[in-house]
């Protein structure tokens, strides 16, 4: 992770997170339906949308856009999608940065938990998010566009937000 920051996205990175959102899903297109892959993999305009949807962070190195994350409110919880590490930037951590980052504002914000849907062949992405202590849950959606897809959730209780929340103010506050 040396070398690597992460700050929160603005209007002119729009650009650069749709590349890496495509370049990052664009092995794996073959496995989702036609729709399913473009809502997966915005463009410019629809990261523009999610903007304003929510907060958008990317992770640089050396002024290279190699991850991005994206998060809005769903009920109570903090829905985090959109998030993606472009090829070249894998096995260095940026994916576990940026979950740190999420957590990170989760617990600020006051969020009980975190949750996510992914699709069952990415399997890099699951081992990430199992090891950073998301599990299986059995709400939907179950299929994007007719993908399948499961969610996951985190589930930040009282005593790991202080616990975290004092880690994380002096990590990477």
């Amino acid at each position: 992770m040396k070398g690597i920051r992460v700050r929160q996205a603005v209007e002119s990175d729009a650009a650069e997170i749709a590349s890496v959102l495509f370049l990052s899903f664009k092995e794996f297109q073959p496995n989702y339906t036609a729709t399913a892959f473009q809502v997966t993999t915005p463009g410019d305009r629809e990261v523009l949308l999610r903007m304003k949807e929510g907060s958008i962070w990317i992770a640089l190195c050396n002024g290279d856009v190699l991850g991005t994350v994206a998060v809005t409110r769903k009920e109570k919880s903090l829905y985090v999608r959109g998030m993606a590490v472009h090829p070249n930037g894998r096995k260095k951590g940026i994916g576990r940065l940026l979950l740190h980052h999420v957590e990170n504002f989760a617990i600020a914000n006051s969020y009980g938990r975190m949750v996510l849907s992914t699709t069952p062949f990415l399997a890099s992405a699951i081992r990430l998010y199992e090891d950073f202590g998301f599990k299986r849950i059995d709400e939907g959606p179950n299929d994007l566009f007719g993908t399948p897809l499961f969610s996951m959730e985190k589930i930040l209780t009282p005593l790991k937000r202080a616990r975290k929340g004092h880690k994380s103010i002096h990590k990477w506050g």
